[in-house]
Parts: structure tokens; sequence; C-alpha cells
């Protein structure tokens, strides 16, 4: 590399690290990490191993923040001097060494500023992921499965485990909704981003005339709970209704009323899971996916910001899409948030999301 990149690159990062350092605010920080060692130093610490465990976490994950920031923030200054001495002596030697170690901090630099974007209180828990189509028939259904195969190859990409909760068929081709638990650290984090309205434009292959289509789909994502944290659900306040399965899943699925919907009758939210044999199974399943859903509600309605953890709820209709994928008659994919395009619109469906899902956690920072 040529010593003017070096330094052109030197002071992007160290913009970088001034915005980075601003949003941590590292001093605030630092007196939490305190007040959560103390926590640890008390007599009953360990009576509540559930909470102790995401203390130690919640720890954890701040010290390696700080430490993190301090880190980059001596070899930055490493750096300035390293490529002063280059620049006065112009030394060979001095000059690779430089441009190893420039290499070694961009990457690092990277990595935290990935590590920072998912640091919200959520980001590290599975994600339930669910997908609707919008009115349009069997194109929109088939929008919605394409969908469904774009977010399942995200998560094979990323080393999830994806569990299918509820699946119904549409009529012909596509599906009329789909629910998904997708499992691994930092799941929801991910998929956070991708909250809102979809929207294709395509020539429709159930169109005789192969005229041009425009379809929508709705996807939303809320965290799974985990078992530190506690919701209050009345059982007398839950109907209970348990049908046959379809889909996936072989005989047994379609031949017992295995899968179970539950409604929640003091808010109205509605769950419904059939991916596992017994009704048994499925029931506590769909519990763990009510409460999260009830739990996700308490936070909007504490937080008076619905952005935070549903996003926007609009129709699913025009103008109130967050990503267009258009196929036809040029390729592009477009985030209305981020404004971040590709104009490779395979790759984005074959689950290549993450530059899709970094630019919107940037915005958001």
């Amino acid at each position: 590399m040529e010593l003017y990149e070096i330094k052109s690159g030197l002071e992007k990062a160290h913009l970088l690290l001034e915005e980075l350092f601003h949003s941590i605010d590292i001093e605030t920080y630092k007196r939490e990490i305190e007040g959560l060692t103390e926590k640890t130093l008390q007599e009953n610490f360990w009576d509540d191993a559930d909470n102790a465990k995401k203390i130690y976490d919640q720890l954890g994950a701040m010290n390696k923040i700080v430490d993190m920031c301090q880190q980059l923030d001596a070899t930055y200054n490493i750096l300035i001097e390293t490529y002063e001495l280059v620049k006065e002596t112009n030394d060979v030697e001095f000059h690779e060494v430089l441009e190893t170690d420039y290499k070694q901090f961009i990457e690092y630099l990277d990595a935290f500023e990935k590590f920072i974007l998912l640091s919200e209180e959520h980001d590290s828990m599975n994600a339930i992921v669910e997908i609707h189509p919008g009115a349009g028939g069997t194109e929109s259904q088939d929008w919605a499965e394409m969908l469904f195969r774009m977010y399942t190859r995200y998560a094979e990409k990323k080393g999830y485990q994806v569990e299918v909760l509820e699946y119904l068929a549409g009529d012909g081709a596509g599906i009329k909704s789909v629910s998904l638990l997708i499992k691994g650290y930092n799941a929801y984090g991910h998929l956070k981003a991708e909250k809102g309205v979809h929207r294709l434009v395509r020539l429709s292959p159930f169109d005789s005339a192969k005229r041009r289509h425009t379809s929508f789909a709705a996807v939303n994502a809320i965290p799974e709970l985990d078992k530190t944290i506690e919701v209050d659900v009345k059982m007398e306040d839950i109907e209970v209704d348990t049908y046959r399965s379809s889909g996936a899943g072989g005989q047994h699925v379609n031949t017992t009323d295995s899968a179970v919907r539950m409604t929640h009758i003091p808010t109205g939210i509605v769950v419904t899971c059939q991916s596992q044999r017994s009704q048994l199974q499925n029931r506590e399943q769909a519990l763990v996916m009510l409460k999260s859903k009830i739990y996700q509600q308490m936070l909007e309605q504490q937080k008076d910001a619905v952005k935070d953890l549903k996003g926007e709820q609009k129709d699913i209709a025009w103008g109130s899409q967050i990503r267009s994928y258009v196929l036809h008659p040029y390729s592009l994919v477009k985030d209305a948030r981020s404004h971040y395009e590709s104009n490779n619109p395979k790759d984005v469906l074959d689950g290549n999301l993450d530059p899709f899902v970094y630019a919107y956690l940037k915005g958001c920072m």
C-alpha cells in the first residue's frame, strides 16, 4: 500500500472510532461495570443462578467493549507514530510493518463495529420470525415463500439452526403464513433489521401474458425470551385450540390434532405452533412464543417507541416497504431506510443479507 492510502485510511478510522466511542459512552460503561461487580460480591448472589449468569454475561460483554476500545485507541496512536516515522525516514522495513499492522487494525476495527452494533439488550437472543403475504393471491404467497427461503439460507450461512414453528401452505403455490424459530447467538440482533414490508417487482410466472407484477409481504421478528425474563401470564386468560398440522412433517403431522393455537384474550395476541410431534411440546413452544409477544408489547408501551422492538406497523402495500427487490425491467435490491443497494438480487435472495443488515444497524446508532 502507498503511504497516502494508509494515511487516508487512518483518518477515516479515526472518525469512525470517535463516532463509536461517542455512541458507547465508555465512562458510563465503567460505572455500570463497577455496580454489577459489587452485585457479584454479595453473599446471596448465587441464590438465583439464572440471574447470576445473566449478570456475569452482561459484565463479560461490557468489559470486552471497554477493553476493545482501549486497545483500538492505543493501536491507532501507535500507527500514527509509525506513519510519521516512515514519512520522515522512507524506511522500507518500517513501511512493511506499518502496512501489516494497519491491515490488522482495520480488521479489528470492523469486528469491533459489528460487536457494538449487536450489543443491545435483546440482540443475543434467538429470533422468532413471521412472514405474511399481502394482497395479491398466489403471486404474493409465492413471494412470501421466496422470503422464507431467503431467511432460511441466511440463517444457514450464519450457522444458526432453523425450526419451522407454523406453516400454512398457499393456494396452489407459496405460503399463507410461516413462523420460524432461528436459534443462535445474536440471531435477533441480525434479524430485527428485517422487520417491515418487502416489495417484489418481476415478470410473474403465474401470468400467462407474462406481465410485470408487484407483490408485498410483511416480515416481523421478535426475541425469544430466555429463562431470565419472567412474564406473568395467567392460563385462564389464554384460549387454546388444537387442529391438524399442515405442511412438511410426514404422515403423523396430518393425522393427529397436534398443532396448537393460543389466543391471549386481554391483548388479542395469537400464536400457533405445529413444529413438534406431540401436542404437549407444541403447547410449550406456543406459550414461549406468546410470552415473547406479550413481553414485546410491554416494552413498546413502556418505552413509547414502537420502533425499538417491533418496527413500524404499516399496511402490506405500496409505499410502506422497507426494501424493494426488482427483478424486471432491471436488477436491483434497495433498502429504503439505509439506502444500501445491490444489483445482484439472486445473491441477496440466496441469503447474503449481511450488507443490508449492517447498513441498517449503522443507521440506527
